[in-house]
């Protein structure tokens, strides 16, 4: 795979493995195929669309320059929008005790004094940078797919594959990613009851300032919330970062 695009090995997502991490829980290996689960997630118009996509025509031929410098815009969005929603997520994605978050600009009511277990600031930061990155990745996304439609027959069949399902599956990626932020919330309550129940001059030593001392609870949750973002940021790209490395190999491979 192209240098800078993360692996594509959605058997073994970093979120997944994160939040069984979490929650201490084991994964088991799915019964059903992939190719039955995807059958269940998809209606009968979703299958009319991909029996378009897949016998779709020949696009028009496009120039060999071309077609470098729409895969050299395509590796660069990607690389600008990766860096931008990491950056989101270090900087202004966690609220910091008594703190509300800074949720893409919608204003929050801060936790109440001296509440360090509190939780809902955090839900809602969680949501609002899921809400960022569905709004980043989605536009590129489909400028990735534009970019391939233009290069030949089987590079335009993906995209067509790729568009459909990306509509057909979005219902059941919100619904798995909506409880992600539910386990956050049971780890968060799992670190605050063990420090509540911990020695009474180790807990007072940590009120005043909670989360903010390395090794507190709360710094401890907040590490953790940040891992798993970042994983659910690299679970979303690797859509992209696999239709990137289908056009990297087409072109590598000399269909010029």
């Amino acid at each position: 795979m192209a240098q800078g695009l993360p692996r594509t090995r959605f058997n073994s997502s970093g979120l997944v493995r994160a939040l069984a991490e979490l929650t201490a829980t084991e994964t088991s290996e799915a019964r059903q195929s992939f190719a039955e689960r995807l059958g269940q997630w998809l209606d009968f118009k979703d299958s009319l669309a991909l029996y378009a996509a897949l016998n779709a025509g020949a696009p028009a031929a496009q120039h060999a320059g071309a077609a470098v410098t729409e895969r050299a815009a395509a590796r660069q969005s990607f690389a600008r929008v990766r860096a931008a929603l990491a950056a989101s997520i270090a900087t202004d994605g966690l609220p910091g005790p008594g703190e509300a978050p800074l949720e893409s600009r919608a204003p929050a009511p801060p936790p109440s004094a001296g509440s360090a277990a509190d939780f809902a600031p955090y839900h809602r930061a969680y949501l609002a940078r899921q809400r960022d990155m569905s709004a980043s990745i989605g536009p590129l996304r489909a400028s990735v797919r534009a970019a391939l439609s233009r290069r030949s027959p089987a590079m335009k069949r993906l995209a067509g594959l790729d568009a459909v399902l990306e509509q057909g599956l979005a219902g059941r990626e919100r619904e798995l990613l909506a409880t992600v932020p539910v386990l956050l919330g049971r780890r968060f309550e799992q670190l605050y009851g063990a420090h509540q129940a911990g020695p009474g001059e180790v807990a007072a030593a940590d009120e005043p300032a909670p989360g903010r001392q390395p090794g507190g609870w709360l710094a401890t949750f907040r590490a953790d919330m940040q891992a798993v973002l970042l994983a659910e940021l690299e679970l979303r790209l690797q859509p992209v970062a696999a239709l990137i490395a289908a056009l990297d190999n087409e072109m590598e491979g000399g269909n010029e």
